[in-house]
């Protein structure tokens, strides 16, 4: 056992999870200069029109601010998309609402969205841009979501709102998402629905085109875990569809699941942390399950990004063979420690 495991298991897990989280990260963006010295992992990856310095990326959730790309980018995640952010600026769910289940190397959110809003986010990257000028960093992806106060029944309004962020960001993102599949905003994961996603991806990549003029953001949609075989193909036909007409670049897979199926804690410690999103290990067969749906069904030419339950060198092999080109982790590396990235991309891409 790693001493940051030790440390973990031992020590962090009696400090509240999300009180951790933001003094483990503050300790990271102190250390980045130093951990920059290390480069890069891994091997170059060819997806959506660019170069990723490698197939690891950290996954939206961590970072919703924007306030540790390049210290994340200085572990050796490839690239980092930061997010959600909403339109608008909100505080999340009342708290306690982050917690651990250690039992299962699980972790369950329903922190809603909270971040600090499209224009402080976007100001915040234009500010890094200044800074970085042409050094090289890890690709950026901008997850976008939903802000709470917009009825998730008024179609204008979730379009309108989605723009506020896409036309304020997608200046400064390598690529862009559209989340519609977080649990804890509530009606958000109605938008994945086709008849109601279609639209919206297509006012996103309109509005996205005329921030950017000549350079192309691709656009990508994530979606959930707990969707039905049959919604997973319409989506996947609805992707190849905006593929074909040069609305969509990509499907993330997946968010995280209200399944509570096949957990070691016990049922009425699960129970007692109420509701929210299950995140880590419990993931990964049916992740890998739907990245394997979604490849079979699109064919070769869409990219796929597989996330959730990527915990081991195996998993991240099991999800390239799948048909994922790039990948995405946050649970294993809260469990494994700093020293994690490095080490998965090496053995994923030996």
């Amino acid at each position: 056992m790693s001493a940051y495991r030790l440390l973990f298991d031992q020590v962090a897990t009696r400090v509240d999870a999300e009180r951790a989280h933001h003094a483990g990260f503050r300790a990271l963006r102190t250390g980045a200069p130093v951990l920059g010295r290390l480069g890069v992992p891994g091997r170059p990856v060819q997806a959506l029109g660019t170069v990723f310095p490698n197939v690891l990326g950290m996954a939206a959730g961590f970072d919703k601010n924007a306030v540790g790309i390049d210290a994340l980018g200085a572990l050796g995640f490839g690239h980092v998309e930061v997010g959600t952010v909403t339109g608008r600026a909100q505080p999340g769910n009342p708290k306690p609402r982050l917690f651990r289940l250690v039992e299962d190397r699980a972790v369950l959110n329903r922190m809603g969205f909270n971040n600090d809003g499209a224009e402080v986010v976007a100001a915040r990257l234009a500010e890094r841009a200044r800074k970085r000028g042409d050094r090289p960093g890890p690709v950026l992806g901008v997850n976008i979501g939903k802000s709470k106060v917009v009825p998730e029944d008024d179609q204008a309004a979730v379009e309108a709102d989605y723009e506020h962020s896409a036309r304020l960001l997608a200046p400064y993102a390598d690529y862009l998402v559209v989340n519609v599949s977080s649990p804890n905003t509530p009606g958000l994961r109605s938008l994945q629905a086709v008849e109601r996603l279609e639209p919206l991806l297509a006012h996103v990549r309109r509005t996205a085109d005329a921030a950017t003029g000549a350079r192309r953001v691709p656009l990508l949609v994530k979606i959930a875990p707990d969707l039905a075989d049959a919604d997973i193909d319409a989506v996947a036909d609805l992707a190849v569809a905006g593929r074909r007409d040069g609305v969509l670049d990509g499907v993330i897979a997946t968010n995280t699941t209200i399944s509570r199926e096949g957990l070691r804690t016990p049922a009425a410690e699960v129970e007692a942390l109420g509701a929210g999103g299950l995140s880590g290990r419990p993931l990964t067969a049916r992740s890998t399950e739907v990245v394997r749906r979604l490849r079979e069904r699109v064919g070769p030419g869409l990219t796929l990004v597989g996330v959730g339950g990527i915990s081991s060198v195996e998993d991240a092999r099991d999800r390239l063979a799948a048909g994922a080109d790039l990948l995405q982790a946050y649970s294993a590396f809260v469990y494994e420690g700093p020293g994690w990235p490095r080490r998965l991309v090496r053995g994923a891409q030996a």
